[in-house]
Formats: C-alpha cells, sequence, structure tokens
C-alpha cells in the first residue's frame, strides 16, 4: 500500500496549494492599479513634471513600508502557525506584535521628521504635504501587514489576498475620483496613496478575518527570533526594488524631473515579469516544503532547480518583451520616451533580482536568514558604489547601479545556497513559510 505521505497522494497532485490563487490575483490586481494609478494620475496633473512628487511618493512609501513591517508580518505568521499547530491561541502575540509596530512606526517617523527638510527638497519640490502623506502611508502600512500576517497564521488566504488587493483597488478608485473632481493639486493624490490600504483592513476585520483567541502568555523571544535578520535585509531589499527613480531624482537637475518620472514608467512596466513571478511563486514553494518535511533533499534540489529554471524563462522572456515592445508600450500608456537600451537594462536589473529573490527564498527556506540579509547588504553597498564611479550620463549610472546591485545579491545568495545545502541543512515549516511570503515588492 502507498504512503499517505507519497508524493502520489492527493494533496500532491493537487495542481494548486491552499491559498495560491488569492495569493496571485492580489498579486495581479495590485500589479495593475499600479500602471493605472501614475496613468491617471498624469493625466489629472497634467504632465509628468506635475506628477513627480506623487511619483516620488509612491517609490519612497513601497521603499519603507515593506522594508519594515513586511518581516513584522512573516514572524507573526510564523508564530500563529505555529501555535495552531499546537492548538493555541494566539492573542498574545498579536498585542506583542502591535506594540513593536507602534514602536517601529514613532522611530522611523522621528527619522523621516530629522531629514523631512532634505527629503522635501530632492524628492518632493517643497510640496510639504508629501511629506505629511509619507508619515501617513508609513503609518498605515502597519495595520494592513499585521492583517496580512493575522491571516496567512491562520490559513486565511481569502482575506490575505483581499488586504493586498484591496490596497490597489481603493488607491485607483480614489484617483479616479480626485481626476472626476477635476483636481490639481499633488496633495490629495498623495493622501490617496496614504490612506489606501486601511479600507480593505477595515473590511476584513469587520468580516472576522482578524480575530484571534485567547492563549498562553507569549513572550518576545517567540515573536523575534529571526525578526532582526529579517528586517536587515528586507529593508535592503525593498530599498533596492524601489532604488531606480529615487536615486535619479536625488542626483537629477531641476530641468530633468520629468525624465526622472519617465524613468518611473520603465521601472514599473520593467517589474511585469517581477510581479508574475510573484504571483506564480506561491505553488511552487510549498511543493517543495513536502518535500523538505520527509527530508527528501535529492527531490528538493530537483524542485529548487525547476524553479530556477521557470524563473530563468520569464526573465529571458520579460527582458526580450521590454527591449522590443517597452518604448512602444510606454510611449502608447504613459506618453513617455524611453530608448530600448533603457528598457533593456532595467528589464535586466528586474530579471536578475528575480532570479536573486528566488535564490534569497530558497536560502530563508534553509535556515538562512542571516545570510539573506547580508547578500542583500552586498547588493546594497555595490548599488552605492555603482553610482558613485558610474558614468557621468544620469539615467545610465542608474540603470547600472541596479544591474549590479542585483548581480552582487545573486552571486551572494548561489554561494549561501550551495554552502546551506552542502552542510545538508533540511528546511522547516516556519522557515518555507518566512520563504513563501518573502514579498518585498507591494506596489
Amino acid at each position: 500500500m502507498a504512503s499517505t505521505n507519497s508524493d502520489s497522494s492527493p494533496q500532491s497532485r493537487a495542481p494548486l496549494p491552499e491559498g495560491t490563487i488569492p495569493v496571485a490575483i492580489s498579486l495581479i490586481v495590485a500589479g495593475i492599479a499600479s500602471y493605472l494609478f501614475l496613468r491617471v494620475g498624469k493625466s489629472a496633473l497634467g504632465s509628468d513634471d506635475a506628477l513627480q512628487p506623487v511619483a516620488s511618493l509612491w517609490f519612497a512609501t513601497f521603499a519603507l513600508a515593506p522594508g519594515f513591517f513586511l518581516p513584522v508580518e512573516q514572524e507573526l505568521a510564523r508564530a500563529l502557525s505555529h501555535r495552531r499547530a499546537l492548538g493555541a491561541g494566539g492573542r498574545p502575540l498579536l498585542n506583542k506584535i502591535m506594540l513593536l509596530c507602534g514602536g517601529i512606526a514613532v522611530v522611523v517617523a522621528v527619522i523621516v521628521l530629522a531629514i523631512s527638510p532634505q527629503l522635501n527638497k530632492e524628492f518632493f519640490r517643497g510640496e510639504w504635504t508629501m511629506i505629511i502623506a509619507l508619515l501617513i502611508a508609513f503609518a498605515a502600512y502597519a495595520p494592513a501587514h499585521i492583517a496580512r500576517g493575522i491571516a496567512s497564521g491562520n490559513g486565511r488566504f481569502k482575506a490575505y489576498g483581499l488586504v493586498m488587493g484591496g490596497d490597489g483597488v481603493v488607491r485607483i478608485a480614489l484617483c479616479l475620483g480626485l481626476a472626476a473632481l477635476g483636481t490639481k493639486s499633488v496633495g490629495p493624490y498623495g493622501m490617496a496613496i496614504a490612506l489606501s490600504p486601511l479600507p480593505a483592513v477595515m473590511w476584513v476585520a469587520w468580516r472576522g478575518d482578524l480575530r484571534t483567541e485567547p492563549g498562553p502568555a507569549a513572550t518576545w523571544k517567540e515573536v523575534t527570533p529571526n525578526l532582526g535578520w529579517l528586517l536587515l535585509g528586507s529593508v535592503f531589499a525593498a530599498g533596492l526594488v524601489n532604488a531606480g527613480p529615487l536615486v535619479a531624482s536625488f542626483l537629477s537637475e531641476p530641468s530633468e524631473k520629468e525624465q526622472v518620472t519617465q524613468f518611473g514608467y520603465g521601472v514599473l512596466l520593467a517589474r511585469i515579469p517581477l510581479f508574475l513571478f510573484q504571483a506564480v511563486q506561491a505553488s511552487l514553494l510549498p511543493r517543495l516544503s513536502r518535500l523538505a518535511a520527509r527530508n527528501e533533499l535529492v527531490e528538493f534540489r530537483s524542485g529548487l532547480v525547476r524553479l530556477l529554471k521557470v524563473v530563468l524563462v520569464v526573465a529571458v522572456v520579460g527582458t526580450t518583451g521590454a527591449y522590443l515592445l517597452g518604448p512602444f508600450v510606454i510611449e502608447k500608456f504613459y506618453g513617455a520616451t524611453l530608448t530600448n537600451k533603457t528598457m533593456a537594462m532595467l528589464a535586466v536589473g528586474s530579471a536578475v533580482y528575480m532570479v536573486a529573490l528566488a535564490l534569497a527564498q530558497a536560502v530563508i527556506a534553509l535556515r538562512g536568514h542571516a545570510l539573506v540579509a547580508l547578500g542583500w547588504g552586498v547588493g546594497m553597498l555595490t548599488l552605492i558604489v555603482a553610482v558613485i564611479v558610474g558614468p557621468d550620463q544620469l539615467f545610465r549610472r542608474v540603470e547600472i547601479a541596479l544591474v549590479a546591485s542585483s548581480i552582487a545579491s545573486l552571486i551572494a545568495f548561489a554561494l549561501a545556497l550551495r554552502h546551506r545545502m552542502r552542510r545538508g541543512v533540511t528546511p522547516s515549516h516556519d522557515d518555507l513559510l518566512a520563504a513563501l511570503t518573502d514579498m518585498p515588492l507591494e506596489n
């Protein structure tokens, strides 16, 4: 008689593990909303130049919020999942996490306020409402990530998808409403970004999807065993994926601000393969987890190789499509002009980042949280050096820096993965859950 744990079991043959479809749909919805928001915003405000402060707010928000709150979400999901397996309630854990998020929000807010004059000058062209919107946005994403952690840790993947996808839907709905009213000030569009995550959180809370049961007291060790490394790696990873337009804005002259906004359009378009990868990877890591749980490491390696092959195919197709069709799509959708070479460079950077992310998730699954933080840190250091020593041409310098930083992280993760697998490290359920939800791309 075949073992019930065999790969031939009905569960193993299931085409998609639990939660894949709602998570994938929410990521696709969020991606579509990203492109529509900036397109409608430009039409409403009248030009790329007028949209520039809003675009800078966009990339700054999604560099900060996931960077700091995604690790908290991951640790909450891990701890709740562990308690759930033991039949213990998670409300004490939630209380600890809420206190932790509040502390992070206060610290980051103080830092943002301290450097706000420079931020306002370099990124927001004197629009102080953008600083206010950035502070509100950062605070608003704290409950969104907490909600996602609760939903993921309790297996409520429909609620998880509603929180993630609802953010994008509300954002574009607010933008369309402002455009219909003829709003020409950037402030309201900034507030649309800032407030968009809250309605979905309130909706799933009203539905009862965020309920937690009373349980044993929680210690800080229970909720933060890997938080430090996850936090460090997440800040670097989210920073890298959003660095292009922010670095370009910081280095640009006033006469180049409109080009910076157009450069941001190119960055978003080049991310399409990365969005697709994050949407489908949710079906791949759980399959690896079943093999890892049975200590079938040969099959685990084979599954990982298949995953990387899928990633490489998506990367090649995405880069080729960006080179051939990118300028046409940018011109038709945004009315902007970018060269084939620029689109190809941005797509290469995004493609290498995608491969690096896949390897980073595998290293996390093999309990290599510190190695992942180090790898993303190497990428960030490479970005800074490449920007300093790069060519004088602004956008070429940024493009090279993005590609170089992703390659540096990719090499670091490849070495780390080789090291962990040679040591025969076996993935655990908790680490695979952290890997599955390690998605620094939010917008």
